[in-house]
């Protein structure tokens, strides 16, 4: 019996890694002061506003990753090539 395996990306490139890092630590820091303006009481809008900058930060990371991965999996000429593709087409689109 085989398994077929599910075509993985690892990215390589350090400075996108560490780019992407940044972002996540940036909107971890503005998810938690999310929960210090509901602690604390604040007013709905500021609240709605922090939030969208966190969304848009992971948004903006996991894209960049998408898409980083994506350019190094065409780069490295991998043999499974389009079924790695279409893999990060659909984490795309699970974005949207």
């Amino acid at each position: 019996m085989t398994t077929k395996s599910t075509p993985t990306h690892i990215l390589q490139d350090e400075a996108t890694v560490a780019a992407i890092t940044a972002r996540v630590k940036r909107a971890q820091g503005q998810l938690g002061a999310v929960a210090r303006m509901l602690e604390e009481g604040r007013n709905c809008d500021e609240i709605v506003h922090q939030m969208s900058a966190v969304a848009k930060a992971v948004n903006t990371a996991a894209f960049t990753l998408i898409s980083a991965s994506l350019e190094e999996c065409i780069v490295e000429g991998r043999k499974d090539k389009q079924a790695v593709t279409d893999k990060l087409q659909k984490l795309f689109l699970s974005l949207a």
